[in-house]
């Protein structure tokens, strides 16, 4: 079997199918309940443990890792460190991400009986139990399971992993303490079988309706565009949809959440649709279509800046990943989306280039930045950008905190191949730093960018270290603009105002003389172009360590669409009640 040094117990049970899954790391906090656990799995070579400064940065890494490699595992001890993690379990449930959680838990014989045991919460006497962390991630995973047997631990093992990558979302693994090292002849190396994942086939019927009425309603219309959502990485369909733009000539358009996820180098590509803040000509195009295509999307209040858009389900076909809805009409469940757009192909789809045609018509390159090349005056975001515009390669992966890093980021225009994440549901500020970690070991040959804001990494600064450390070579761009611009801009208070760190001194008081950090600080475009040249052309440079970058910006200085769109999403949220 895989990874056959590993022992054969549960521990090794779980490393082997971590190891054949292709997740090659695991991200830990010990603690006293997990600790037997984890010698189990350090004794697979080819599974490498990482630990972290805490809980919720080591979910927030293993979510980075679990984007790159599709699937990632976290190890934490009971209730102390699960709870920690949790809103980080949340964020990769709204992002459908496949992470398995491993928690430690107390010994099997204290199962049922009325002792109270330390890291929990103390209940005593006939309320005596210590479920709380179970009944916690049950709401923000897919399935849960407790290993308190060594008999069956290994199907429970197995049926958590497989329902989090059927699902596309968090599993939750509770393991008493002990037994992970209990030896057991079904877990022998030699009986190790390999999980067969079962691809989910549509009902035939349902299919082929739904492509045909698809069909005639897209061959029907005057100016449809095609609208990609999120959800298409989720469904595994990225290669199919570029079959489609290909084959349908219509305008394509990513949802905010979905950049990266189609090429921006395509003939059909029109930018981001977002509405009021899109990518300027590409709201007019999408909301003039008769009817949008909707390929995976996601509506909530920050997709639609704050339910402004002119999009009305009645002009939409929206594929999900298991059902589509067809102009308000029609709804056939149980419809796969990579089976519908193999089916939609095959299907005399007319080639119609009208809505792509009006862009062309409309489409002016946007201007230069008015400050472009005054070297020495203070450096302004879209200066900073610009700059940033020319520094990616194909082999890029760009991360984007909540808050301004949004808006910035997502103007950026990507070469073939280069990769962009962010966390537009779940919108939890602190997530880049330990995710830009998961990301930077799950895709080592590339190049990790982060844009992260000074409010932002107050809150999870320390998992750096981690990334000095382990000697990654991450480009931490550190957005210095005094405060929490994003609340800034949609609902001002004393409560936005932070204290001002000495971001570089931060940084560099993790580094050790074994284990370094560059660290730069930048204030005009002259400071930044120096940096530029030190990193090269092609990002050869400064690899053999983090390279962290303060960027130092007027409070004020945030994007135009920051504005518009905090000042919708402000509005939406602060409707009056219904009267009853």
């Amino acid at each position: 079997g895989a990874g056959s040094e590993a022992p054969p117990n549960l521990g090794g049970h779980l490393a082997r199918r971590l190891v054949e899954l292709g997740c090659d790391t695991f991200f830990c906090v010990p603690g006293d309940y997990n600790l037997v656990l984890l010698d189990q799995l350090l004794k697979e070579p080819k599974l490498r443990m990482v630990n972290c400064t805490n809980e919720l940065n080591a979910g927030y890494a293993a979510d980075g890792y679990a984007r790159e490699k599709g699937v990632a595992c976290l190890v934490v001890t009971f209730t102390v460190g699960g709870l920690s993690a949790i809103n980080a379990v949340a964020g990769s449930f709204s992002s459908n991400l496949s992470v398995i959680v491993v928690s430690g838990a107390p010994n099997s014989n204290d199962y049922g009986t009325e002792k109270v045991l330390h890291h929990t919460i103390g209940l005593q006497g006939p309320l005596a139990n210590f479920n709380q962390q179970l009944a916690c991630f049950k709401e923000v995973s897919c399935h849960t399971t407790v290993v308190t047997a060594v008999e069956s631990g290994a199907s429970r093992i197995d049926a958590a992993i497989y329902e989090s990558l059927r699902n596309k979302k968090p599993a939750y693994i509770e393991m008493a303490c002990n037994i992970p090292h209990l030896p057991h002849p079904s877990l022998e190396p030699s009986r190790f079988i390999p999980m067969h994942l079962w691809e989910p086939r549509s009902n035939p019927d349902s299919l082929k309706a739904a492509a045909e009425a698809i069909a005639g309603v897209l061959n029907a219309a005057v100016r449809p565009v095609l609208l990609l959502g999120t959800k298409l990485r989720m469904a595994g369909c990225l290669t199919e949809i570029v079959q489609l733009a290909d084959a349908c000539g219509y305008a394509a358009a990513v949802m905010p959440n979905a950049k990266g996820m189609f090429p921006e180098d395509h003939s059909s590509f029109i930018g981001t649709y977002w509405g009021q803040v899109s990518t300027p000509f590409c709201c007019e195009v999408v909301e003039a279509a008769d009817v949008v295509l909707a390929v995976g999307p996601l509506f909530n209040d920050y997709t639609t800046v704050g339910y402004s858009t002119l999009l009305t389900d009645e002009k939409m076909v929206a594929i999900d990943v298991d059902e589509v809805t067809i102009c308000n009409l029609t709804r056939y469940s149980k419809v796969f989306m990579k089976e519908l757009l193999v089916s939609l192909l095959a299907s005399q789809l007319k080639v119609n280039g009208t809505s792509l045609d009006n862009h062309r018509r409309m489409y002016v390159p946007s201007g230069l930045p008015p400050t472009l090349g005054d070297v020495e005056t203070p450096l302004r975001t879209n200066v900073l950008f610009h700059h940033i515009q020319h520094m990616i390669t194909p082999e890029a992966i760009l991360v984007a905190e909540t808050g301004d890093s949004w808006f910035n980021a997502q103007k950026l225009k990507l070469p073939p191949g280069a990769r962009f994440h962010w966390q537009m549901q779940y919108g939890s500020i602190g997530w880049s730093v330990g995710a830009t970690l998961g990301i930077a070991l799950g895709a080592q040959a590339r190049r990790t960018i982060a844009f992260i804001g000074d409010g932002s990494f107050q809150m999870t600064c320390q998992e750096v270290s981690s990334m000095i450390r382990l000697g990654l070579n991450p480009i931490i761009f550190l957005l210095n603009n005094k405060g929490y611009t994003i609340e800034v801009e949609i609902h001002d208070g004393p409560y936005n105002n932070i204290q001002g760190w000495d971001y570089c001194k931060v940084v560099e008081g993790f580094a050790t003389n074994s284990s370094p950090v560059h660290t730069f600080k930048i204030s005009t475009e002259k400071d930044l172009l120096k940096v530029c040249n030190e990193l090269g052309p092609s990002l050869q440079g400064l690899t053999d360590a983090p390279v962290f970058i303060e960027v130092f910006l007027d409070r004020d200085d945030c994007s135009a669409e920051l504005l518009e769109w905090g000042s919708r999403v402000a509005h939406a949220s602060g409707r009056p009640p219904n009267p009853h």
